[in-house]
Parts: structure tokens; sequence; C-alpha cells
């Protein structure tokens, strides 16, 4: 027991060490390079206020409004059935799930994080949601991505599939995560009797604990949401800046060399080696050079699903700001992003190689998931917040039938056995 806290105690202090003589190392090279860093640090900067501002600050607020009104609560009832007994989680995940496939990253974190803060999971429950519901939204696999980037829409279909997909197993593997740790939770049998009943019942308790009026709720949702999203774009100045000198100090070359050689050993073309490297630190950069590499079609699609599924340092930094004060351990996250980056390049793969034509041919790309004006327009705002909007109420409909499918097979289970 000694030695273990001993070398804890070692562990601990080398990554104090390694930080502080890491973050000197980084200064110092900003400060050589002053107008590498000034134009990487704009950039970050114009992708935080065109694109990233606009698309995640209405539902940020929404998320605070409806949770506040015991909305989440009411969600919550309703899919506890689903959500428990596939995900081990509570059925407010649902709204998390909902929210991360229709808005993306990191609102999902967001929600997650409020959770925790409410009571409405555990500390362990929220790891869970934490590990499978940081997704990609459509739009920018559809248009982004296969549109702008691959400039072949048929792409969409696939690499969202093999995404969400692989997200979903990653969520079933994660349920068995640490299961020590809530053995009271694991065994806990869902309430029986009416569940149209139970929900309502959950928003007007909700409802009454909560006791703000409509207009203190609306200015706290926005002073929470404005404080988030601050904290946001401060993290993807950074990263932005970070990613930027690390390509001029050299380091990207040892990085590239390392990618190469588990690229050769798989296979795969060591050209995408510059993406994969690009790829973990910023998922938009990443993506496009995969994209553009030289080399056989569905690999560049596999590495840039990879990339998609892993979402970049940059996101994991956004993600940590977050939940940080929640207490949600970030170790099982990053692990998660980790396995699902491997099976999205699978699933992508086997989908390429043995489905792909028939994909094509049954589904075609959403008009409104194709950019169709300039993403510093309002029309394309108006059109994603809809786009958006749509979405989150199609997936809770559709896994609120799911819930009242499992209810109500349970129910009939249990007047049989009568």
């Amino acid at each position: 027991m000694a030695m273990w806290g001993s070398g804890r105690r070692y562990r601990s202090r080398l990554l104090t060490y390694f930080m502080a003589f890491g973050t000197v190392f980084i200064t110092i090279a900003m400060v050589q390079y002053p107008k590498e860093a000034f134009d990487s640090a704009i950039m970050g900067l114009n992708l935080w206020w065109n694109v990233v501002f606009p698309s995640l600050l209405p539902f940020f607020i929404l998320s605070e409004i409806l949770m506040g009104l015991g909305v989440v609560h009411f969600i919550g009832a309703l899919l506890e059935p689903l959500m428990r007994p596939v995900f081990n989680v509570p059925g407010v995940g649902a709204f998390a799930l909902s929210m991360g496939l229709a808005s993306g990253y990191p609102m999902d974190a967001v929600i997650t994080s409020n959770f925790r803060k409410n009571k409405l999971c555990t500390s362990v429950e929220a790891e869970r949601l934490l590990s499978f519901t940081n997704t990609a939204d459509p739009l920018f696999m559809f248009g982004a991505v296969a549109v702008g980037m691959f400039g072949m829409p048929e792409l969409g279909v696939t690499i969202a599939l093999a995404h969400y997909l692989s997200s979903f197993v990653v969520g079933v593997i994660f349920r068995y995560h640490g299961r020590s740790r809530d053995q009271n939770t694991e065994d806990k049998q869902t309430p029986s009797g009416n569940i149209i009943v139970r929900a309502f019942r959950a928003l007007y308790q909700a409802r009454q604990e909560d006791r703000r009026s409509m207009g203190q709720l609306l200015g706290d949702a926005v002073k929470s949401s404005m404080n988030t999203i601050l904290l946001i774009g401060g993290f993807i100045i950074v990263f932005s800046v970070f990613l930027r000198i690390v390509s001029v100090i050299g380091i990207s070359a040892l990085l590239n060399y390392a990618f190469g050689l588990t690229l050769s050993a798989i296979g795969f073309s060591t050209d995408l080696a510059p993406s994969l490297v690009s790829g973990l630190f910023e998922i938009d950069i990443g993506t496009m050079a995969a994209s553009q590499a030289n080399a056989p079609l569905v690999q560049k699609v596999a590495v840039a699903g990879a990339i998609i599924a892993w979402s970049g340092l940059s996101v994991h930094g956004q993600v940590a700001s977050i939940v940080i004060e929640s207490g949600i351990r970030m170790t099982p996250y990053i692990v998660g992003r980790f396995l699902h980056a491997i099976l999205a390049a699978i699933f992508t793969v086997g989908l390429m190689s043995f489905g792909g034509d028939i994909i094509s041919s049954c589904f075609s790309v959403p008009v409104l998931l194709i950019p169709p004006v300039s993403v510093n327009s309002s029309a394309f705002w108006m059109t994603r917040l809809e786009q958006t909007g749509y979405q989150l109420l199609l997936l809770i409909g559709l896994l609120t039938v799911l819930s009242f499918s499992v209810h109500c097979i349970r129910e009939i289970r249990s007047f049989v056995r009568r």
C-alpha cells in the first residue's frame, strides 16, 4: 500500500513538472513566433464568433429553461424504461443524448454537468453518459464534411451512420463502467404504474422545488449560458494557438512519424498521418486534411470518421472546463473517445466495403443539411436552428416510442406472471 502511494506521488510530481515546463516552453515559442500566434488566435476567434456562438448559445439557454421548468424531469420519467436497461443511466440521459445528437459537442457536457449539479444522476452515471453522448451534429457530417470537404454528398449517410452506431456501442460497453460504485442503482427496478402520470408528477415536483419565477429563470439561463460559451471560446483560441505553435517548432514531424508507423501497420497510406496529427488537436483541420490526402477514398473516409469521433483535444479541453466543477472524472471520457474513434473507423470501412452502394441508393442527403448559403449569413443560421430543433423533437419522439414499447412489454409480462 505504501509503495502504491509512493508511486502515485511520484507520477503526480512528474506530471506537475511536465505541465510547468511545457507551459514555459509554449510561452517562449509564442514570444519567438508572435505573428503565427496572433494569426492563429484570430482564426480561433473567428471560428468561435461565426460558428460556435450562434449555433450553441440558443440551445444552452433552452436546456437551462427546460430543466428549470421540470420538462427534463418529465422526459426522464418517460424514458427511464429505455435508458436504464440499455445504458445503465437515468431516463434524463435521453435528453443529453438527444441534444448531443442534434447540436453536437460540447452540448452533452453542459447538460450532463447540470444533471450532476442538480443531483439528477450520480457521478458514475454522469461518466457513463458523457462517454457516448459526445457526438458530432448531422449538419457537420453531412454538410461540412461530406459536401464541403469531400464533395460527395452520398458519403454523409455512411459517415453519420458509422459515427452514431459506434457511439451507441460505446454506450452499451460503458454500462458496465463503475458497477462497484453504484450497486444500488444497477439493481434498481423501474417503478410500476402509469408512466404518463409519473412523468407529470415528476414535472410538477421539479417545478415546485425550483420555485424561480419565469423572469429569474430566463435571466439565470442567459447568464449561465454566456459564461459557458465564453469559456468555450477561450479554449478554442488557446488550442488554435497551441496547434500552430506545435506545427511551427517541429513537434508535428515527430507525431507524423509515429502515426505513419501505426497506419503502415494496419495497411493504410502513410499520407494520412498529417491529418491524424491535426485531428489529434482539432477536428475541422484534421477532417479537411484527411479529405485532401493522397490515399484511397475508403481510407480517407475512415480516418475522417475516426477524427470526428475523437473530436480533438480542443473539444476535450472545452468538456474538461465544463464538467470539472461537477466532480466528473475525465479519464473515462477520454477512453470513450478513443474507443469511439476506433469503432467509427471500423464501421466506416465495413459500410463502405460491403454496403456502400446499398446505403447510397436507399438514403439521400436531407436538403437542409447541405449549406445553401455562407455560414456567416443569418439565413444559414436560421436554417441551422430550424433543422436542429426538428432533429431534437424527432429524436426525443423516437426514444419515447421505444421507451413506451419497453414499458408496455414489462407491464404485460408482469400481468401474465400474476
